[in-house]
């Protein structure tokens, strides 16, 4: 399909078939959704009625969560670029010769003329193949117009070269073939793009899985209800639910959140997502198509495949431009020539009738705008339902914010260091982050990163669920604790020293049993607010849209991050995604 209306009309045939509900025809992906009555009609008498409209259909099956996506395409392919070439190394010359009255010559028009032949003949004979192809079928397309206007113009300029009898229109035709093999080349280029964001969450997919027992299989041939083993650092291969084992599990590729899930027995676990320190087993629960990462991608797909209410339009009128254009072109030329006008000039006019009046972007631009804009849309985290929801976002009244990645930078960042009485900050933080310099957790990574060079720490333990332990040279304690609640139940402390250590996520002890807490963070400023949104604020009051904030985790921090003057309101959800 070429055009809007090459869409429209592979649409009409369709939905005229007997036992059809609905059939919609998006022409940048170049794929049809038929719901039919399978008792009145079967894909196979589908694919005829489409092979009687002259085009071809191959069944599109179920793809797997790594196949790949719609704007899979190369984005040019080899063909298209070299007929491109030398299409555009073709027409230049015969531009500069037609318009440029110092480069002309005796018998110019003779070499523009064989410049210009292969072009209209050879790159641009897909035009004139679809154009005859759909004369069987008694049909018009953009195509149509294109073979008329360029043939048109190439008999002319023939004629009026043989017979020496007026002005050639080679570049013309030439032209026009070069221009439109551009824009078609430009046009994959955007779909194939179109497909970044689907492809990059394939990327995520997990090629094999490991049973229970240790044996690797393809991860297409897991079923719901087998286990498998998930080592440290492995990728859960599906969507289960652990039956034995402890661990974290960096959800963050799907998420977006930064801290790591502690997950148990009975606990949810997403394919695609990367388990931390300790081995798992899980129950597979959904597998294939059903997992969470290939729902997502069917989901951007379903929405890039969509037609919105505006493009319904476009295809009724591209249905019935071409026809009319066809009409208007012969009534131009018929009336230049009524009027004693130049024939030259009447033929002119009516080539430019038949070419700029062509409903070409009339019928690509509303596929071509949704499938850019709902794969852009993936990239930065906003899946788009449908072209339907994309067209309404102009009745949006609130918007409701994810937390992390979206207003805030999705990464933990050392905020404060406030130590007790007793104890040098700058100390308690080197301690610290050279242990956590040993970690992977985001939180060690801020607490590391926050002082330039570390103190060499010797047997280093993590200790599941608490923190990190280690000791330095002169053998030295040291503790980095991630939780407060088991420290406190098992160490006799002051009041005072437990509610610090309540309120901070790290202490340490020199040796002597005595443990010195410091205070590191400030709840609610150890995640940094993106630079984009610090200094954004609606448009007053009058402001149609009213934003909001979304977090599941952590009140304290959401109620500060709530207390920035753009953002008035927030509200609580839990994870969507399990």
């Amino acid at each position: 399909m070429t055009c809007g209306a090459c869409s429209a009309k592979v649409g009409r045939g369709l939905s005229e078939l007997d036992g059809v509900d609905s059939a919609t025809v998006n022409l940048v992906t170049e794929r049809a959704t038929v719901v039919f009555d399978p008792t009145t009609l079967d894909v196979e008498a589908l694919r005829r009625a489409v092979s009687d409209l002259g085009y071809r259909a191959p069944v599109s099956v179920e793809p797997e969560v790594d196949a790949e996506p719609v704007g899979g395409d190369a984005p040019a392919s080899e063909a298209s670029t070299r007929t491109l070439l030398i299409a555009f190394s073709l027409t230049v010359p015969v531009a500069l010769l037609s318009m440029i009255s110092a480069l002309q010559f005796a018998g110019w028009e003779w070499v523009v003329g064989v410049l210009a032949t292969p072009v209209v003949w050879g790159s641009g004979m897909d035009f004139h193949r679809v154009t005859f192809r759909n004369l069987r079928h008694r049909t018009t397309t953009m195509d149509t117009l294109v073979t008329l206007g360029t043939t048109t113009a190439w008999a002319w300029s023939v004629w009026a070269l043989v017979g020496d009898s007026g002005h050639v229109y080679f570049e013309t035709a030439a032209v026009i073939v070069t221009l439109i093999l551009l824009g078609r080349w430009l046009e994959g280029r955007a779909r194939h793009r179109s497909g970044d964001a689907i492809r990059a969450l394939a990327g995520l997919s997990v090629q094999d899985a490991t049973l229970e027992d240790g044996s690797t299989v393809p991860v297409g041939e897991v079923q719901v209800g087998m286990r498998l083993l998930v080592r440290p650092g492995d990728q859960v291969p599906v969507d289960g639910r652990v039956v034995d084992g402890m661990s974290t599990v960096d959800e963050s590729m799907l998420t977006g959140e930064p801290v790591p899930v502690d997950v148990d027995v009975g606990d949810v676990v997403i394919g695609a997502t990367v388990n931390g320190h300790g081995s798992l087993v899980i129950e597979a629960t959904r597998v294939g198509t059903e997992t969470t990462l290939a729902r997502i991608m069917r989901l951007v797909e379903e929405a890039q495949n969509s037609t919105a209410p505006v493009q319904h339009l476009a295809d009724r009128i591209s249905a019935v431009f071409v026809p009319i254009v066809l009409v208007a072109a012969a009534v131009t030329l018929a009336s230049w020539l009524v009027l004693g006008g130049p024939a030259s000039d009447g033929m002119s006019a009516a080539v430019a009738v038949l070419v700029i009046a062509c409903p070409c972007a009339l019928g690509l631009a509303t596929p071509t705008a949704i499938m850019v804009g709902t794969g852009r849309g993936a990239q930065l985290g906003v899946l788009i339902r449908n072209g339907e929801a994309l067209e309404s976002t102009r009745r949006i009244s609130h918007v409701v914010l994810d937390k992390t990645g979206t207003i805030t930078e999705g990464r933990m960042a050392l905020a404060a260091v406030t130590a007790t009485s007793g104890v040098d900050s700058n100390r308690a933080l080197e301690i610290a982050a050279s242990l956590e310099s040993r970690s992977e957790h985001p939180i060690a990574a801020a607490i590391a990163g926050a002082v330039d060079s570390h103190i060499p720490a010797r047997q280093f333990t993590v200790l599941p669920g608490q923190g990190v332990r280690g000791s330095s040279a002169a053998s030295t304690c040291w503790s980095v604790v991630l939780t407060y609640s088991t420290i406190c139940q098992r160490t006799s402390l002051s009041p005072e020293t437990r509610r610090l250590i309540r309120a901070a996520p790290w202490w340490w002890s020199d040796g002597t049993g005595h443990p010195k807490p410091s205070w590191l963070w400030k709840t609610g400023s150890a995640i940094p607010v993106q630079r984009q949104w610090r200094d954004f604020a609606p448009s007053g009051s009058a402001s149609p849209c009213s934003p909001a904030m979304t977090n599941g985790r952590r009140e304290p921090l959401l109620t500060q991050l709530a207390s920035i003057r753009w953002l008035p309101e927030f509200c609580r959800t839990k994870r969507m995604l399990r």
